[in-house]
């Protein structure tokens, strides 16, 4: 089956994902895609660009999978001549109305936020499948919706909110952990190693997650530090304060020359202490529990379906408090903490050589679903 893949933020995550699954599936995959940058836009203009992409292609697909940053409703209303027969997937990376926005964003404060999240409503209800990359995502959009809808003055759509749920299911991101694999070995110290291997934004936690380094620096507990990632202009000043005050635990800070550069510095890691309040899936967190990092999250978000449940109170922490005692407490005990491979087993299951025939199962049952009218 042709697959046209529809991507208006082709950039990241959601570029690598498309990438990876069309270099995995047995399905034949045609990527239609804008570059990675102006989200807003992309949001809001990105379907008009990709109806012009489609209407000048000769690819005949047999199925339409779109993701979360497309107004969908639009792009199908533009290219009706040839997409009116076609079924149509949803991908949700991520959604608008329940992400939270940055605390410098003016759209905030002028109530202009609202509109991206109706995007993805609209999109969801055109779509004849919507998959969502965790179930925690499908939750917990399924359950935010009517509050949001009810802000609006009337014909709010409450009542075709049953048809999205009906229709909604779980496709984790795939990942290539299998690449992660690197040769020869990879240098560990008796000093436990940290990690940060997210993005150097502000729903990351960065804040939270430094200055309890620097609390434990003071208290004169011994750690190494890793610190990944791309060094963005407007990345949140905690990270040039933690550059200054934690430099001589510092081992490695900023981007990964290459792939294997990256994977190498995953395996050198020991601990990974995350404080993230915002993740639908977490995929640089699975990468870290893949290549054997000893996990510490959050009990939320989409992060307890990554650890095994009889390992759940181990690994996963309520509070900031109990946080700071249970990584307080692991680098006190470190290197005689007991660690096995079962994190890392378990999350073995999103690589891209198991899930590829599972998305493609998947699309193949929308492909030949009777479309609603």
């Amino acid at each position: 089956m042709k697959i046209l893949v529809l991507e208006p933020f082709f950039a990241g995550s959601h570029a690598k994902w498309a990438r990876e699954y069309q270099n995995h599936s047995a399905h034949e995959l045609h990527l239609l895609t804008l570059k990675g940058r102006h989200w807003k836009w992309r949001m809001q203009g990105g379907a008009a660009a990709l109806a012009k992409q489609c209407l000048a292609t000769d690819t005949t697909p047999g199925l339409l999978l779109a993701t979360d940053m497309l107004h969908l409703p639009a792009f199908l209303g533009l290219t009706r001549q040839r997409t009116a027969h076609l079924p149509v997937a949803l991908y949700f990376h991520e959604n608008q109305i329940t992400y939270p926005w940055s605390p410098g964003d003016p759209d905030k404060e002028l109530g202009r936020d609202h509109q991206y999240g109706y995007i993805n409503f609209l999109s969801a209800l055109a779509a004849d499948a919507v998959f969502f990359n965790s179930d925690y995502h499908r939750r917990s959009f399924l359950s935010a919706l009517p509050a949001f809808l009810k802000q609006f003055p009337d014909s709010r759509g409450l009542d075709q909110l049953p048809r999205i749920e009906e229709k909604s299911q779980v496709l984790p991101l795939g990942l290539d952990l299998l690449g992660l694999h690197v040769e020869g070995e990879v240098n560990k110290s008796p000093t436990p190693t940290l990690l940060w291997n997210h993005r150097w934004e502000y729903d990351k936690g960065p804040d939270a997650f430094f200055e309890t380094l620097f609390r434990l620096k003071k208290e004169g507990l011994a750690f190494r530090l890793i610190v990944l990632g791309e060094a963005y202009r407007n990345a949140p000043p905690i990270f040039a304060e933690a550059r200054q005050r934690l430099q001589e635990e510092i081992v490695h800070w900023g981007y990964a020359e290459s792939r294997e550069a990256y994977a190498r510095w995953l395996w050198a890691a020991d601990i990974l202490p995350v404080t993230g309040y915002q993740d639908f899936f977490g995929g640089s967190v699975v990468e870290a529990l893949y290549c054997g990092c000893y996990p510490l999250l959050p009990n939320r978000l989409a992060y307890p379906e990554h650890i095994p449940p009889d390992l759940r109170p181990k690994h996963l922490y309520d509070t900031p408090d109990e946080w700071y005692a249970k990584l307080r407490q692991l680098i006190t005990a470190w290197p005689a903490v007991h660690r096995d491979n079962t994190v890392a087993d378990f999350v073995a299951r999103y690589d891209w050589s198991i899930l590829a025939e599972r998305y493609d199962q998947q699309l193949a049952r929308v492909s030949i679903k009777p479309r609603r009218s």
